[in-house]
């Protein structure tokens, strides 16, 4: 099957929503940010902040990144959230999706691409997908989220 990589369509909120919660990584509060940065991408055309897509295979939505410049700094960007459907994951949808946000930001002219992840073992999935696609660990700062869960920070150089 092919992948499609498309901008975000207002019709496309729903399905993230699903993909976000059937993940089972995301707390609500989590979601409801993933959810304000939506309404940004979709209800404010002029924002420069935010890019989100999402891939879809045939007409199934198969997970989304949304990505964007770092404000106040020269040529780097944050990959802000990358999330593939559980059901479709290890078919290498995600590496696609981190491949083309990487694309789009040197487009932008980024030379450094910065991702915030938590130390917690229900992520070692996600840092090792980060580890696997070229990035490192930069920063760990230490009971971030919570007492016993750090922030990871991953980042890469172009």
């Amino acid at each position: 099957m092919t992948l499609e990589i498309r901008p975000l369509l207002e019709d496309d909120r729903a399905e993230i929503d699903r993909i976000l919660a059937a993940t089972g990584m995301f707390t609500d509060a989590e979601i409801e940010v993933a959810d304000e940065l939506l309404d940004i991408f979709l209800h404010k055309p002029n924002q420069k902040d935010y890019q989100i897509f999402v891939a879809c295979q045939e007409s199934r939505l198969c997970g989304y990144v949304c990505f964007g410049p770092t404000q106040a700094t020269e040529a780097t960007f944050d990959l802000y959230w990358i999330a593939v459907d559980p059901e479709l994951q290890g078919q290498g949808i995600g590496k696609q999706l981190l491949r083309f946000a990487e694309q789009e930001c040197q487009n932008l002219g980024a030379k450094l691409l910065i991702i915030e992840t938590s130390s917690k073992e229900l992520y070692r999935p996600t840092q090792a997908f980060y580890l696997h696609n070229g990035y490192q660990i930069e920063a760990r700062i230490k009971d971030f989220y919570a007492t016993g869960d750090d922030r990871l920070i991953f980042t890469r150089r172009f």
